[in-house]
């Protein structure tokens, strides 16, 4: 079976470029990233040049503010800045922590294509998903987002006709990363009814779904699930958790297996729940390759067959 786990081996140190111009090298443990602050080797704050530092690296498309490298184990980026204003494009921070991100198209209307399509469903691609400002001497690293909505809203065209633009809800990461803590497995449950809904929400479009709307929501659900898959055992090492939480529930944690981080919505399909021996050595193990591969297969026997 091919692998589906993310190349880690082969990300290197990068080349950062400082607001002030001065080149400093970025860590490159790739997986020690999440914790040391650093994702994909991109620091939150730093400047970075794009060619350098994701098109000769990812590939990708060079022009336009969403790239989707083809290797799909890549995340995908997306880059905002004023001079998106001239296409209609009006990108902002909203005061309850969503990013407000408009999709590509300069003419008439927004479509659910290409760029678009990729920032809709890459929770369910399994794609990491990064966004940038354009600054002066580079693009900024501003972090990892996940999609959680998108509406439509009039906005002009590049030749200055009123069209629908599509406008996605991006909400970072790190304000997902409690979803774990509040799932809580019933005491009684049905675990096909708990799957659906994990399927569900790790697809949502919340224009068709508001039940499970928002991204931290959708998360907990998968994570629900994902647990009471686990039955209170570690799906690896098979031991019981360790301790159990606040709320009674058996300790474990959720491992995206087929991404570089944790944390957000995902299929269920691609996640495990790990005892935190396990999961530490799933990310920083000397074989973590073989191992994620190896916990694929341990879910794909638990998963029904399509």
């Amino acid at each position: 079976m091919p692998s589906v786990r993310l190349k880690l081996e082969g990300i290197q140190p990068i080349r950062a470029v400082c607001v002030m111009g001065m080149a400093t090298e970025c860590s490159s443990a790739a997986g020690n990233q999440r914790e040391a602050g650093v994702v994909w080797g991109f620091e939150k704050g730093a400047v970075y040049n794009r060619r350098i530092d994701i098109h000769e690296r990812f590939g990708g498309q060079r022009q336009g503010g969403i790239t989707t490298p083809a290797d799909r184990s890549y995340p995908i980026f997306i880059v905002t800045g004023e001079e998106g204003i001239s296409h209609g494009y009006s990108d902002r921070m909203r005061e309850d922590g969503v990013f407000e991100y408009s999709g590509e198209g300069q003419v008439g209307d927004m479509q659910m294509l290409r760029g678009n399509r990729a920032i809709r469903d890459h929770a369910e691609d399994g794609r990491d998903l990064l966004l940038f400002r354009k600054v002066r001497g580079g693009i900024r690293f501003e972090g990892q987002f996940v999609f959680e909505a998108y509406h439509y809203a009039d906005a002009p065209d590049s030749s200055d006709t009123m069209r629908k633009a599509i406008v996605f809800e991006l909400r970072q990461i790190d304000a997902l990363v409690a979803a774990d803590e509040q799932a809580e497995v019933p005491a009684q449950f049905d675990l096909d009814e708990l799957r659906d809904r994990a399927i569900q929400a790790a697809k949502a479009d919340p224009l068709r779904s508001q039940v499970i709307a928002t991204a931290f929501e959708r998360s907990r659900l998968i994570c629900t699930y994902v647990f009471a898959r686990a039955g209170g055992k570690c799906e690896n090492c098979n031991l019981a958790a360790p301790f159990t939480r606040e709320n009674g529930s058996p300790y474990l944690e959720a491992h995206h297996i087929r991404r570089l981080t944790d944390g957000g919505p995902d299929d269920p399909r691609f996640m495990i729940g790990l005892c935190p021996n396990c999961h530490r050595q799933a990310h920083h193990g000397a074989g973590r390759q073989v191992l994620n591969d190896d916990m694929l297969r341990i879910v794909q026997k638990k998963e029904p067959t399509q």
